[in-house]
């Protein structure tokens, strides 16, 4: 499938899901506030009637108008003419909210017009803050000062009312539920869909590096079968070199791929030994003179670490170096100058590989240390290689309880800075 339908169809989708959020969240609202509404005219029904039952018990039979107010979303006061005793008043309110199902705790106040005084119930324990709140809000001039009144005030109606939507809270989870789901599904097809370009690169990039030195083992191979070149030992012996040559090269790019599927299976048990990493920079940079001369690189050396000495497989260790030495030389779009440096840290030691080369975007460098990844260079075959050799250097620093850090620039050059732990 082609990108641009994947990029449409990934934009439909998610221009669908958020339009069914959003109509999710409104009519979630709505009922909120419909929950809200309908408790509230509960409260003011229940209170209504508890200042009507007051005035009834102290034989009261003047009317009043509007007697319940809403103060603040959770706390109501209501006037009434008469002095209540605050255990009749706790019982009242128990029996009408009861009888209007709104089944959550509630605190109460009363205010007494001859003492100018409030006096709080224990109905509940709330907060010094909300008492604080229930207290202002309460001494303030609601009414005349002349009146009776008591307050209501209900520390939860926020969860009172979500557990009644407990439908709309389910479908909203459900609903989350699928948009991860289908989230996760998309991430999967577009990594699916990554690694099918990465391997199709991969195969198309081995393709190349081993059709090279078959190819020209192929033409050797015919030149040799001439009868004409036995009179010949100074050809005989270059096109023999030439086989031996790029049949060591074949070797070398199937003995990489073998060794990444080695790595991909099972964890590759280090042969760990106590080494000298100076001993090993050496060996490795005098394996590279030959490519040095024909890329006209140079490698400066400056090994200043005291204490060399690790613990740590030669071989792997070997071909750590082997491939960022290598990659310095290949992304380099001028003379290669190449610095391999070391110093100790208190815990082990640093180990630098810096070059000038063509450097890396910070894109790039997300991706460098993934299987099969290679930097752009403009054209496929460029640079030969198959976009493994960092990858393996990762997990092999890694399996030596080292880290890897990189800092590059495009057109400044790349510095690889490994730490290895000290022998112990």
């Amino acid at each position: 499938m082609k990108r641009s339908y994947i990029r449409l169809i990934i934009f439909f989708a998610v221009f669908t899901i958020i339009g069914v959020f959003s109509f999710q969240i409104f009519w979630v609202r709505k009922a909120f506030d419909l929950q809200q509404r309908q408790f509230d005219q509960r409260v003011h029904v229940a209170l209504s009637n508890v200042v009507e039952e007051v005035q009834r018990l102290n034989m009261d039979s003047s009317a009043l108008y509007q007697p319940v107010k809403q103060i603040t979303s959770n706390y109501y006061l209501a006037s009434t003419n008469d002095t209540l005793h605050p255990y009749v008043l706790e019982r009242l309110l128990s029996e009408e909210f009861e009888n209007r199902n709104l089944a959550t705790e509630f605190e109460y106040v009363v205010y007494d017009c001859f003492t100018d005084s409030i006096v709080f119930g224990n109905s509940v324990d709330i907060e010094a803050e909300a008492k604080s709140l229930v207290y202002r809000t309460s001494n303030r001039d609601q009414w005349n000062r002349t009146s009776h009144y008591f307050g209501v005030y209900f520390p939860d109606k926020e969860l009172y009312l979500a557990r009644d939507m407990n439908i709309w809270i389910v479908s909203s989870v459900f609903l989350l539920l699928v948009v991860i789901f289908f989230s996760y599904t998309i991430w999967v097809i577009l990594r699916q869909k990554k690694l099918s370009e990465v391997r199709t690169d991969f195969i198309n990039n081995m393709t190349h590096e081993l059709k090279t030195p078959i190819s020209t083992i192929s033409l050797s191979t015919e030149a040799l079968n001439n009868p004409a070149i036995a009179k010949d030992p100074d050809r005989l012996k270059n096109y023999t070199k030439i086989i031996k040559e790029e049949t060591e090269r074949l070797k070398g790019q199937v003995d990489k791929v073998l060794q990444m599927a080695t790595l991909d299976k099972r964890r590759v048990e280090l042969q760990k030994e106590k080494v000298n990493l100076h001993s090993i920079i050496e060996k490795t940079v005098s394996g590279f003179e030959l490519i040095l001369d024909a890329n006209e690189a140079e490698i400066e050396l400056s090994l200043k670490a005291t204490k060399p000495y690790i613990l740590g497989d030669e071989m792997h260790l070997t071909n750590i170096l082997f491939n960022l030495i290598d990659n310095a030389i290949k992304y380099s779009d001028k003379k290669p100058q190449i610095t391999v440096s070391t110093e100790d840290h208190k815990n082990g030691i640093y180990l630098r590989v810096k070059d000038n080369g063509i450097g890396m975007s910070r894109e790039q460098q997300r991706h460098v240390f993934e299987k099969f990844y290679r930097v752009p260079t403009g054209d496929q075959h460029d640079v030969k290689g198959f976009g493994i050799g960092l990858n393996y250097v990762l997990k092999m620093v890694k399996q030596h309880n080292g880290r890897i850090q990189l800092r590059s620039e495009p057109k400044a050059g790349s510095t690889f800075k490994i730490f290895l732990p000290k022998l112990k």
